[in-house]
């Protein structure tokens, strides 16, 4: 790197006061991105009611922000440099606010579903953007520190959105969900103008320099994968018209995009950090983190209300010491990374901790599991999401330089994202066949000529008749219980099997991990231009 290049890079280094604000600044705009990807899952059955909308309709109020924020991901670092880094971040908050102004105020569920779109080309720019400031308001040798410091907020902010959105919908209504943002958004913008330093970039590109071919392809392809994988189980995957005809947009909008980023002068995204083989391989880990974190975060949730009847904010107040121990974790961890402890033996401990997380909740779920039996397996979780978090991160960048990391970064949050999405589809789709499956099993074990069977549909005939209803109507509301419990032990079953497929998937990625060259151990993960 040039002397010029470096002295315009230590330019945004602070100290004291001022990287205190702006930490503070990234960090509050990095949560109130993520919080509200969850937030609204708590929300959802009121919407439903208040908006008069289907279930299927209602979804699209998270697969909106969903395919919004993804669009937006991979193009931050070139909007950035056009923009200029300070103005383009206020601009984003201002964008993502006034449409959380908007979205408290929809009068039907399509304006929602717009007004969410739009709150996620606003979100997505502040995840990415948020961690090049904190970084490069850092010196080079504490930027691991900087990377942990970011990571709290990331790993944190999806377990607060339930139990935030539990307690505003049921002491107030589902809009406050969105106005919180407003006073948050505007103290942003106030920090993010008065102390966020732009650095000095290259040229600017003119409007017919754009990669407007480009910036089409990756939308198509992106936003049709994303539908696709939020919506297949639901329309029954490729038996609806629909889903075959994004799947194949997806596939051409992809080698289109591929083809058009190799090809063209001023790429929007510049697929040739590809090379490094250290973010080809952080970039796969981070798809699987991805998977996993936001994975289990679904399933807890839904085994937890649906299962074992908790009120929603219960449900996701049971995440919140897991994600403690993660906070907690963060700093040491990136206290290590800085004394030079190698970050693929780190990820390697990460994976197996998850591992034996995901076999431990295995054990533990039944149709009447108590909170102390799930309160130590989420403790687990968060220490191996704290080792697996930074260190991946960081080991993904270890190899590049200067532009490159910005570059980088955006192909690991894009693809932690995607793992995200391809978790939740390919888990729901799950549960619903495995739950199939569970179900004709039990159901042949069901005999009714054998004895045990016989009394326990007496036992609650006699129950219902006690109650005062006929013989005939206590028979058949017996069979109904019995064929309720049938349901209940199948679905468990069916989670039961999610997480030890979970756990074989991060099982082997150990051995992929260590196979990563080692780059210069001590990190500077944003030595970017982002």
């Amino acid at each position: 790197m040039s002397a010029t290049a470096t002295a315009g890079q230590d330019d945004l280094v602070e100290y004291g006061f001022r990287r205190v604000i702006i930490t503070i600044t990234a960090v509050l705009c990095a949560l109130l991105e993520i919080v509200d990807t969850t937030i609204v899952n708590v929300a959802l059955t009121d919407m439903r009611g208040s908006l008069g909308a289907t279930l299927t309709d209602v979804a699209w109020v998270i697969t909106a922000y969903a395919i919004a924020n993804v669009i937006v991901i991979p193009m931050t670092s070139w909007l950035s440099q056009q923009f200029g880094r300070r103005n383009y971040f206020a601009v984003s908050i201002v964008v993502f606010t006034v449409a959380s102004f908007l979205c408290g105020n929809a009068g039907n569920i399509w304006e929602l579903v717009v007004f969410r779109f739009i709150q996620g080309l606003g979100g997505g720019a502040l995840l990415v953007t948020a961690q090049t400031i904190i970084t490069e308001s850092y010196p080079a040798a504490k930027r691991g520190m900087a990377q942990a410091i970011y990571g709290m907020g990331v790993i944190v902010g999806p377990t607060l959105g339930p139990p935030l959105g539990g307690y505003l919908v049921d002491n107030f209504s589902w809009p406050y969900i969105f106005y919180i943002n407003i006073p948050l958004g505007i103290i942003a913008v106030f920090l993010t103008l008065t102390f966020v330093k732009s650095p000095k970039y290259g040229e600017k590109l003119k409007a017919n320099q754009v990669d407007w071919w480009g910036i089409v392809f990756l939308a198509s392809f992106i936003g049709s994968l994303q539908f696709v994988l939020e919506h297949g189980q639901q329309d029954d995957w490729f038996n609806d018209s629909t889903i075959v005809i994004l799947s194949v947009v997806t596939v051409l909008g992809l080698l289109a995009f591929i083809w058009r980023e190799m090809m063209y002068d001023h790429p929007i995204v510049n697929l040739k950090v590809l090379k490094d083989g250290n973010l080809r391989v952080g970039t796969l880990m981070c798809f699987i983190l991805g998977f996993g974190l936001y994975g289990s975060t679904l399933v807890i949730p839904i085994y937890t209300q649906q299962i074992l009847g908790w009120t929603a904010t219960d449900a996701g107040m049971l995440l919140i010491p897991g994600s403690i121990t993660t906070a907690f974790m963060m700093p040491i961890i990136g206290n290590l990374i800085q004394k030079g402890v190698p970050q693929v033996y780190m990820v390697a401990v990460g994976f197996l901790i998850f591992f034996f997380f995901t076999f431990w909740m295995h054990n533990a779920m039944t149709p009447d599991t108590g909170v102390e039996h799930l309160f130590w397996p989420l403790i687990l979780r968060g220490i191996g999401l704290g080792l697996l978090f930074v260190p991946i991160t960081t080991m993904a960048l270890s190899t590049l330089k200067g532009k490159q990391i910005g570059e980088g970064a955006a192909f690991t949050g894009m693809m932690r994202q995607l793992g995200g999405s391809f978790g939740i589809a390919i888990i729901t789709t799950f549960i619903t066949r495995f739950s199939q499956e569970h179900r004709v099993n039990l159901d042949a074990h069901l005999d009714v000529n054998r004895l045990e069977v016989q009394d326990r549909v007496h036992q609650l005939q006699q129950g219902f008749m006690s109650k005062g209803f006929s013989a005939n109507e206590a028979l058949s509301k017996a069979h109904q219980v019995l064929d309720f419990s049938l349901m209940k032990q199948a679905t468990v079953l069916s989670y039961m099997d999610i997480f030890m497929y979970l756990g074989v998937m991060f099982l082997c990625c150990i051995p992929v991990i260590l196979l990563i060259k080692k780059g210069k151990n001590k990190v500077d993960p944003n030595e970017a231009l982002h």
